[in-house]
């Protein structure tokens, strides 16, 4: 078996949703499911998340961040903290634990560290993202903020795998991106339930068509992309920029500039990367 049987051997399990999560992704996931329900309000949706230790921890942290924290009021219960958020922030929370828990068995040193940046990098262009949406394209911030969250399941759900396929670590990377990622990704998004619009959002970044000034959730997906500070262990998309290059890239936004919107928002987008790294 090469590297594209194994590719192929991958998805096609994932295709058919025969997908091996760790027993806590699965507790996750009813947890995501019982947040998507119309019905679930702010007192049930507190006594979920404080169920989880570390999920409630992060909605304090998220809630009294500065994208969220607009008043420079701290609070320090989980209720305030749903309240202040929402319930579609905090399903990007649980996204986020249930990417992370993904590859949260892989104890082979090269695997973790590819695991670790590839996380990395997803904080990074999810905090983007939600600016980018808020500041740019003007798209749902909330959306854009799970959307980044959840583009890279695909890489997270293959690391976890590479153990029993070691093939699937060898060759080049363009490999991934044209035989790997897409086929993969779509089979894991459907079995997480990744809503379709997402999806697609996620579809126009694989296949790299922008729009310049952006305008999509694509075009924001990819221009997050462009700017993130770490990039993928499995990729690099050409052209990719960073925060710190982002005059390379730079256009007219309304009466202002890629650059300076993005200079004015650095310490709000640290904020969320570094919430999403706790």
């Amino acid at each position: 078996m090469d590297r594209l049987d194994a590719f192929k051997h991958i998805a096609a399990q994932a295709s058919r949703g025969d997908i091996t999560f760790p027993a806590n992704v699965n507790a996750s996931l009813r947890l995501q499911q019982a947040l998507n329900d119309p019905d679930c309000h702010v007192e049930e949706a507190a006594r979920l998340i404080q169920a989880d230790p570390l999920l409630a921890a992060r909605s304090v942290a998220i809630a009294n961040s500065v994208a969220y924290n607009r008043s420079r009021t701290e609070i320090s219960s989980v209720r305030a903290a749903v309240q202040r958020l929402g319930v579609r922030t905090l399903q990007s929370l649980v996204a986020a634990l249930i990417v992370r828990q993904i590859g949260s068995q892989v104890s082979e040193p090269s695997l973790a560290a590819k695991i670790n940046q590839l996380w990395e990098h997803t904080a990074h262009v999810a905090a983007l993202s939600q600016v980018i949406a808020r500041r740019v394209t003007h798209v749902d911030p909330d959306t854009a903020l799970f959307a980044g969250i959840v583009h890279e399941v695909a890489g997270f759900y293959m690391l976890s795998q590479a153990g029993d396929y070691p093939q699937a670590m060898e060759g080049e990377p363009e490999d991934w991106v044209e035989h790997g990622e897409i086929a993969i990704g779509r089979g894991v998004m459907a079995h997480l339930g990744v809503p379709e619009s997402v999806v697609q959002a996620i579809e126009a970044m694989w296949i790299g068509l922008r729009a310049l000034p952006p305008e999509t959730m694509g075009d924001t997906l990819l221009l997050a992309n462009d700017l993130s500070p770490v990039h993928s262990p499995l990729y690099q998309r050409p052209g990719a920029a960073t925060l710190q290059g982002a005059r390379t890239i730079d256009f007219v936004v309304g009466e202002g500039t890629l650059h300076a919107i993005m200079t004015e928002s650095a310490q709000e987008v640290q904020s969320l990367y570094a919430v999403l790294m706790l």
